[in-house]
């Protein structure tokens, strides 16, 4: 049998505070989780910009190389782009929001925008490519990014509205239900308790009325 159920104060002043601080989690795992679903609704806005804008790079990159690949020849861009060397700059941080760890990718950009082949024999189309591309990889970096946060906030906000439901429909209502009950109880045993003294008042009345009736006068002896 589970003692912080029985009628006592000193259950009563707990359950209190358990509801209390019941109360006090949902509305702090509500905000929380308002907090994350805006900042995920932002995010989502963020990443259909760039994917937009890598639509719109990665469109122009091809045309770029295929131009490239006319004027130079297929086989050469293809030795050229042996040349590329392969980027290795990427570095992962991570940033806290409402105790969710998101990650935040970091990108030397500027090391992969020096050309990393001759002049000599390249042309414009190529060099145009090659700037397209670094672009796209760019964007791709952030799309990363910024799907990884969407991806983690959303299991974040799960969780939260989760135990959010948990407080406000089973915790906060047993709670609430015993603090009643207790203070229900209580309430019965304060009115039977003033019953009691009233009826053992009454007694001692009637008692003493009794014993003053039936005391001799002095006067008689």
């Amino acid at each position: 049998m589970d003692l912080s159920t029985f009628a006592t104060k000193g259950n009563l002043m707990k359950a209190k505070s358990d509801l209390a601080l019941a109360e006090t989690g949902y509305d702090l795992m509500d905000k929380k989780r308002k907090i994350l679903i805006a900042e995920m609704m932002s995010l989502i806005s963020r990443a259909e910009e760039i994917q937009a804008k890598i639509d719109e790079v990665f469109s122009a990159a091809y045309k770029e190389l295929q131009r490239a690949n006319v004027f130079l020849g297929i086989s050469q861009v293809e030795r050229i782009g042996y040349a590329v060397p392969e980027d290795d700059s990427l570095g992962i941080l991570f940033r806290g929001v409402m105790g969710v760890e998101i990650p935040a990718v970091s990108h030397d950009s500027q090391a992969t925008k020096q050309y990393s082949y001759s002049f000599s024999n390249t042309n414009y189309f190529l060099d145009q490519a090659y700037l397209h591309f670094n672009k796209v990889k760019e964007l791709t970096v952030e799309m990363a990014e910024v799907e990884s946060a969407v991806y983690l906030l959303a299991v974040n906000v799960k969780k939260t509205q989760k135990r959010a439901n948990a407080l406000q429909s089973v915790m906060i209502p047993r709670l609430g239900g015993l603090v009643s009950s207790i203070a229900g109880a209580l309430e019965e045993k304060d009115r039977e308790e003033l019953s009691r003294l009233h009826a053992i008042k009454k007694a001692n009345l009637a008692k003493s009325g009794a014993g003053q009736a039936f005391q001799p006068s002095a006067g008689r002896w």
